[in-house]
C-alpha cells in the first residue's frame, strides 16, 4: 500500500519555486474519515525542551499502536525514576518511506536527572526550529493522511519548503484518550 502521508510529504520536500505545480496535484489524498484538521496554520518557533525519549520504528498502518507501546514504556520509566513530566507527549518523526517510519517518542521533563541509566531510553533536547502548526482531531492511523494533504496545499500556496522531519504533539492524553478523540498538533518545520 502506498502511504499518502509519505507521498504528499515527499512532494512537498521536493517542491521548489521552479517545480511544476502538477507535482503536488499528482499526490494521492485520502478522504477525511470522521476527523477534522484546522486548515489555518500558525507560524511558531519550536523551543528546545529537555525530553526523555525512546527511538522506535513502525509501519504506517499500525503507527498509533506502535507509538502507544513506546509511550507506555516511557511513562513507566518516568514513574520508576521519579521524574516529573513537563508537557504533552510528542513524536519526532525522523525518517519515513511508503510503509515504514522511524521516530523518537518523547515526553518533556522538568529537569535533566543526574546519573540517568544508559540504555534504550535517553535524555536529550526536542527540536528548535521555525515551524507551522496544524491541528488534527480524530484517529491517528486512518485519518492523519488528510492532514498532510492540507499541509502540502498550504506550503505550496505560501511557497514554503518543508524540512525532512516533523513533530506531533498529543494535546490529549496519549495513553487514555480514545483514538477517535485524539487532538494532535503537527509542527512542520520549514527551510
Amino acid at each position: 500500500m502506498i502511504c499518502p502521508r509519505k507521498t504528499i510529504f515527499l512532494a512537498v520536500l521536493s517542491f521548489t519555486l521552479a517545480a511544476p505545480l502538477a507535482l503536488l496535484a499528482q499526490a494521492p489524498k485520502a478522504p477525511p474519515a470522521q476527523a477534522t484538521t484546522d486548515i489555518s496554520a500558525e507560524e511558531v518557533a519550536l523551543a528546545p525542551k529537555t525530553i526523555i525519549y525512546i527511538k522506535g520504528a513502525g509501519v504506517w498502518d499500525t503507527g498509533f499502536e506502535t507509538l502507544l507501546d513506546a509511550f507506555k514504556t516511557l511513562y513507566g520509566v518516568i514513574e520508576k525514576q521519579g521524574l516529573k513530566a513537563a508537557g504533552p507527549a510528542m513524536t519526532i518523526i525522523t525518517e519515513f518511506d511508503d510503509t515504514n517510519f522511524r521516530f523518537q517518542a518523547a515526553v518533556p521533563i522538568a529537569e535533566e536527572p543526574a546519573n540517568f541509566p544508559r540504555g534504550d531510553i535517553a535524555i536529550g533536547k526536542s527540536p528548535e526550529d521555525k515551524a507551522y502548526k496544524f491541528v488534527h482531531r480524530g484517529a491517528y492511523n486512518k485519518t492523519m493522511d488528510s492532514l498532510f494533504g492540507t499541509i502540502a496545499d498550504y506550503l505550496e500556496e505560501k511557497r514554503l519548503e518543508a524540512k525532512d522531519f516533523y513533530v506531533e504533539e498529543f494535546t490529549t492524553d496519549v495513553l487514555t484518550t480514545p483514538p477517535d478523540k485524539l487532538v494532535i498538533n503537527v509542527f512542520m518545520p520549514v527551510k
